[in-house]
């Protein structure tokens, strides 16, 4: 099995809509890092899993955007971990970490 990581910083702000009383209400922004990992049994014709300029790409949708504007979803760090998960070939697992002490996960079954 192959593996690879590509970590990204990306800046961007979001609001979250809550049943509690929460700072996280108001707008706010990060400076999340995200790890993307991808694995596969082969590699293309390139000698690579996927290449990371498409996860690059792919991450850097995110950047410097209000995410509330662009996503369809309540832009969590779950949920964001999960999108990004969904679009990026090969991904089995993606930490999304809003601070130091703060990283959510998402990562597939299969």
């Amino acid at each position: 099995m192959y593996y690879l990581t590509k970590v990204i910083e990306v800046s961007g702000s979001h609001k979250l809509k809550l049943d509690y009383g929460s700072p996280c209400q108001h707008l706010h922004g990060h400076n999340w890092i995200i790890k993307v990992h991808c694995k596969s049994e082969s590699l293309d014709q390139n000698g690579m899993i996927v290449d990371f300029s498409v996860i690059k790409s792919i991450v850097n949708e995110l950047d410097h955007q209000d995410l509330n504007e662009i996503l369809t979803f309540q832009p969590s760090a779950e949920n964001i971990a999960r999108w990004l998960c969904d679009r990026i070939p090969f991904c089995y697992r993606v930490d999304v970490e809003e601070t130091a002490n703060n990283i959510a996960s998402y990562e597939r079954d299969n």
